[in-house]
């Protein structure tokens, strides 16, 4: 099975409005609810894809209840540690007439030092049957900065490769525990790094510790600089939606690609393609599985020299 780690997961709550109008009332049209987080984004996106997907993390008060009900309504397993705290709600709103998505993000509950530990008891269980797992998301409040680098720490002494997709110093901090594979954004590489150009900032990160990096670059697709090659993917046009939650499948692409031994430039097409048929799609951690087959096939891919 493939392991996603949430620890900040949310109640993921789409708005549709047919323009977004500041500084008044605006009536919604359409109201969505999943469960969220980027962690069980790839979760659901995963187990669409056919592989066994157990989700792990935190889930606390009505939220959590509401979360746990949705997430049961699919083909992943809850493994969510539960907490004293409510889960937080996110928030995005689209806008119909231009596309354009506003996202309001709460915080998370607090976590307590035994909840932790609890957590890390049913990690730990979960990485004895795990073929791979993803550690996805920002933190909330009461997680050490470092959690990532203990986590990646703990699954590579179980011989579990690991994806990170995380950003700040808790990215930071995990790449220095050699995950095999981080996934950043374009800015998030940025912030890490200092140069904002990708190839660049691409190499950089993985010179800090990643034994591959993966940076999406939103409409551009995405880059992978690895010991193998550096290839960067990109769809044949621009795809127009809401663009919550491809990052997440891209993740989904590149975990399902590392476990089935799939070779780089195909792991990048499948996460462009998930990607772009995700802004497709009404809702994150959802993926439009006609735009999916129709751009698999028409993904570019662009080799470069190989990085040592």
């Amino acid at each position: 099975m493939i392991l996603t780690v949430t620890l900040n997961a949310a109640l993921d709550i789409t708005y549709r409005v047919p323009r977004l109008h500041p500084h008044t009332t605006n009536r919604i049209t359409e109201v969505s609810e999943r469960p969220g987080g980027k962690g069980l984004n790839v979760a659901r996106v995963l187990a669409a894809l056919g592989h066994r997907t157990v989700a792990t993390g935190f889930a606390g008060g009505g939220t959590g209840e509401a979360l746990r009900a949705l997430l049961a309504e699919t083909e992943v397993t809850d493994a969510l540690v539960p907490v004293g705290g409510a889960t937080r709600r996110t928030v995005a709103v689209v806008d119909a007439a231009t596309g354009d998505t506003t996202q309001l993000n709460e915080p998370g509950p607090v976590v307590s030092p035994a909840e932790w530990d609890t957590f890390l008891g049913t990690y730990r269980e979960l990485l004895g049957e795990a073929r791979a797992v993803a550690l996805c998301g920002s933190l909330p409040p009461g997680v050490p900065v470092d959690v990532y680098a203990r986590l990646t720490r703990a699954a590579r002494s179980a011989s579990v490769p690991v994806l990170l997709d995380t950003s700040g110093e808790p990215l930071r901090r995990g790449l220095a525990a050699r995950p095999d594979l981080a996934k950043p954004n374009a800015d998030e590489l940025a912030a890490l790094t200092g140069s904002t150009e990708p190839l660049r900032a691409a190499r950089d990160a993985r010179r800090r510790g990643a034994h591959a990096v993966a940076a999406s670059l939103g409409p551009d697709g995405m880059l992978a600089v690895t010991a193998d090659g550096t290839w960067q993917a990109a769809p044949p046009h621009r795809i127009a939606g809401n663009p919550t939650g491809a990052g997440d499948s891209a993740v989904a692409g590149l975990l399902s690609g590392l476990v089935e031994n799939l070779p780089w430039p195909d792991r990048l097409t499948r996460a462009v393609a998930l990607s772009a048929a995700t802004v497709r799609a009404p809702a994150a951690g959802e993926f439009d599985a006609g735009t999916y087959e129709e751009l698999l096939p028409r993904v570019a891919v662009t080799d470069y020299p190989a990085v040592g």
